[in-house]
């Protein structure tokens, strides 16, 4: 920066506006574009920090679902001993929709709340 007031050489004319405001423009310019650079960078370790979760969560998803499977064939198994194998797989089937279809109501009651009152 130029020295300004008492320190500055009575040779060198003073900066006119026009020149000031272009300084002006070219510094808020830079601020703004190591602004944007700065929130990149940490929507980049967010995003990197948020990965491992997110594969963790689906990881355990594919797991949960593969469980349940393995509980709808062991329920159905054990309902043949009572019934014919395709009512029993109906029954089970039936009773997993329910569940599910609880599940996500309650879920969307719960999103439309929160949307509702932010």
């Amino acid at each position: 920066m130029t020295n300004t007031g008492a320190n500055q050489d009575p040779a060198t004319p003073p900066e006119s506006l026009p020149e000031l405001l272009g300084r002006l423009a070219k510094s808020s310019a830079a601020v703004v574009h190591n602004e944007i650079d700065l929130v990149l960078q940490q929507i980049r370790e967010k995003g990197r920090a948020a990965l491992g979760g997110i594969l963790l969560v689906a990881t355990g998803a594919v797991f949960g679902v593969a469980g349940l499977v393995s509980l709808c064939a062991a329920s159905i198994i054990q309902l043949t001993a009572y019934m014919s194998p395709a009512i029993a797989a109906l029954v089970t089937g039936v009773a997993v929709s329910f569940v599910g279809i609880v599940i996500a109501f309650i879920g969307y009651r719960q999103l439309k709340k929160s949307i509702r009152n932010p």
